[in-house]
């Protein structure tokens, strides 16, 4: 059985899909917990991953959202007293806008702009008389060790969109039984409908009810580079207790807030479990949902999380005040 001093980063999921993805990037698998804190319900796989003693969660079957996401990291500390720094990684919704070519397969990363942290809770806010709903909530920084890591990943030409579909060719080469549900999809599936074309309320999937219409379609040159590797974007995610499928409400709050992902779990973490959101792109964030990207969006998104990794030195790790101190400290996250 393993030690739980020895962790020092927590991984949470919020699917099993992103699970296995986490899972299967790590360098080695240890035995369970030798024991966890009272009262904790979390199922937890342990491994090691770029040289860090990683403690991976996922939420409750059926139980997205922040509230669940703040429990699980809540219990996760309690059980595992060293853990330093947090990850939140899996799939998101993308927001494409002129200014930024998020598709499908791509990773988004939560970093600030200016003084506004990298999350944004946009169903956080107050309404006046008169006017329009006022969004008030940008949440923390991720940890500085991450943003300095992240910083470097994303000036460093040595490290491209092609070393990430690399390590998840070869995460699948040697776990063949994943690729069903995990390999990048066909490109003529990656469709960015129209912001005013919805996907009928009564029907079936968007491969039967919305064909491939020109008309109906945002068109996009193709990618010339890397052509079926994922790009990496960093900016500001949204997050709230709800999944995002109107393209109006989301251009809106592309415009305003100039968001690239919406997700459901950050918003319950980031204040009180510092942490890093890296999310790999699934869906547009419009009433075109489907799951056919979301496996490889889950591989992605942990291909990125173990490339972070492997750039920290793990006594930059040890340095991080340990979160357990700021549970204690947290009126919201009670000890």
């Amino acid at each position: 059985m393993s030690d739980p001093s020895r962790y020092t980063v927590g991984w949470i999921c919020a699917l099993p899909t992103e699970l296995v993805a986490a899972k299967a990037f790590l360098d080695e698998k240890h035995q369970p917990p030798s024991y966890v804190a009272k009262h904790d319900t979390n199922s937890y796989s342990l491994g090691s991953m770029g040289g860090h003693n990683v403690v991976i969660a996922v939420l409750p079957k059926n139980e997205t959202g922040t509230a669940s996401a703040a429990i699980v990291a809540r219990d996760m500390v309690h059980s595992f007293p060293n853990i330093r720094v947090g990850l939140m990684v899996g799939i998101g919704g993308g927001a494409p806008s002129s200014e930024h070519d998020v598709r499908l397969g791509d990773v988004v990363v939560s970093m600030s702009e200016g003084a506004q942290g990298g999350v944004f809770q946009y169903d956080f806010g107050k309404t006046m008389q008169d006017q329009a709903f006022r969004y008030t909530r940008f949440l923390d920084q991720p940890p500085t060790v991450f943003r300095t890591t992240v910083n470097q990943l994303s000036t460093d030409m040595k490290f491209h969109r092609k070393m990430l579909e690399e390590a998840i060719n070869d995460v699948l080469k040697a776990s063949p039984m994943l690729r069903p549900d995990h390999h990048r999809p066909a490109p003529e599936s990656d469709r960015l409908f129209r912001s005013d074309v919805v996907h009928p309320p009564v029907g079936g999937s968007c491969a039967q009810c919305c064909p491939a219409d020109p008309s109906t379609m945002v068109a996009r040159p193709a990618r010339k580079v890397a052509k079926y590797s994922p790009a990496i974007h960093y900016g500001i995610i949204a997050s709230a207790n709800q999944v995002m499928k109107d393209a109006m409400i989301r251009d809106k709050l592309v415009k305003e807030n100039n968001v690239l992902c919406f997700e459901m779990e950050a918003a319950g973490l980031m204040n009180h479990f510092p942490c890093l959101v890296v999310r790999g792109i699934s869906d547009y964030s419009d009433s075109h949902k489907n799951d056919e990207w979301q496996g490889y969006a889950a591989m992605a998104a942990a291909a990125y999380a173990k490339a972070l990794l492997r750039r920290i030195v793990p006594s930059q790790v040890e340095e991080v005040e340990r979160i357990g101190k700021l549970l204690a400290q947290s009126q919201f996250f009670p000890a």
